[in-house]
């Protein structure tokens, strides 16, 4: 198997003006992994992924796609990359139909099975004009436009952005399948979001930024395992607890909440010496490890 980066970015800034959109980015995304990018909006996420594509020239640093530079190489890098941005549009006066028709004409191949079973699946109207599709029929089309020719890397820009909260879920792990199924060994994809709840149990692994820098990059399992949250119930409120060695301790009440770094099993046994008459720790999730991501990245090893 290939072992050398699809995406590979190291030191990048990207100013607008005195705004350092970007500011000392690095990070590297092996083939076929699914691998997330999250940030609020404003993070430098959409930034980065223009520097990717060449829609914009970074200040500095360096960015190589399939090891190469997307600058001097536009065509080599496109021609093996699909993009999705957090906005699409199509040529108004086109169907359904002539749109995918019109993509499939850029692309060495075109999986007509795999185009038709999305349809299919998303209840898209092949005659429909593109003028009258709602958003998230437009952000459906787009995706299936991305991922029929197959390319190599798939990069998502907020791909749900447009979508029913009820179908995000299903929907986006539907396409990631269908992307995936062929050959994931050669497939990766670069998915950048904010709502990173709909991704959970797909994302392998995740770089979380924050105003153009990098807060955190690890591997979801070994997030999972080392980030724990502990709850414990206690038959009356305790005192003020000082837990050792706890990234985030809150007590409401008789219920205690603790944030644990690695340390989850010394910390369980502490809270049991204090006999609560509940216990118990699980992972946090994707969502939870964002959220938390501030404290999580200081106390990485």
């Amino acid at each position: 198997m290939n072992t050398n980066p699809v995406i590979e970015i190291k030191d990048l800034h990207r100013r607008y003006g005195k705004l350092e959109a970007v500011n000392g980015l690095g990070l590297s995304v092996q083939p076929g992994r699914c691998y997330g990018f999250f940030g609020r909006n404003g993070a430098g996420k959409t930034t980065t992924i223009k520097c990717l594509l060449n829609l914009l020239r970074p200040t500095s640093g360096s960015v190589r796609v399939f090891g190469l530079d997307p600058q001097q190489n536009e065509v080599g890098v496109k021609s093996r990359l699909a993009y999705v941005p957090d906005a699409v549009a199509f040529y108004p006066w086109m169907t359904v139909r002539d749109t995918l028709d019109y993509l499939a004409s850029f692309r060495a191949s075109w999986n007509r099975d795999m185009e038709n079973d999305l349809l299919g699946r998303f209840g898209l109207n092949e005659s429909q004009k593109a003028s009258d599709l709602s958003k998230g029929q437009k952000t459906q089309l787009a995706l299936i436009g991305a991922i029929c020719p197959e390319p190599e890397l798939l990069v998502l820009d907020e791909p749900t952005s447009g979508l029913d909260p009820i179908v995000r879920r299903e929907f986006i792990q539907t396409v990631i399948g269908a992307y995936q199924s062929g050959d994931a060994e050669k497939r990766t994809v670069f998915v950048s979001t904010h709502l990173i709840s709909e991704f959970e149990g797909l994302i392998d692994e995740f770089t979380i930024i924050e105003q153009g820098r990098e807060l955190l990059t690890m591997e979801s399992d070994a997030a999972r395992e080392r980030f724990k949250k502990i709850r414990a119930r206690f038959t009356q409120p305790p005192a003020s607890l000082q837990a050792p060695g706890a990234l985030q301790v809150r007590q409401e009440g008789r219920e205690v909440e603790i944030l644990a770094n690695g340390n989850s099993e010394e910390l369980v046994a502490w809270l049991q010496n204090l006999h609560p008459e509940d216990l118990r720790a699980e992972s946090l999730s994707l969502e939870e490890i964002f959220v938390a991501s501030k404290a999580l990245a200081g106390s990485k090893p």
